[in-house]
């Protein structure tokens, strides 16, 4: 389900840029926008979505870390330390 959830939040993203990308190129050949503002938005929009995708990868992995606390299911790094344990 979660896998799903992240594939089709992925898919949205790239559907939407390409929407946005076609606006703007259309608003381009209309002139109602100079093709240097075109990039620069573009650019702008490009950066503040790898920080919002930074942000929500961030704040996925904290709600997946409580989930796993939560529920008491083992990590790696529990598997390692018991792992250790038994070889000492």
């Amino acid at each position: 389900m979660l896998r799903e959830l992240i594939l089709t939040t992925v898919g949205a993203g790239s559907l939407l840029r390409e929407k946005i990308e076609d606006e703007v190129k259309i608003l381009e050949k209309k002139g109602k926008i100079k093709k240097s503002d075109a990039k620069d938005f573009l650019n702008k929009l490009e950066k503040k979505g790898k920080l919002e995708d930074k942000k929500i990868k961030k704040e996925l992995r904290g709600h997946l870390k409580e989930l796993i606390n939560e529920l008491g299911l083992v990590t790696k790094k529990d598997l390692k330390k018991f792992k250790e344990e038994l070889e000492k």
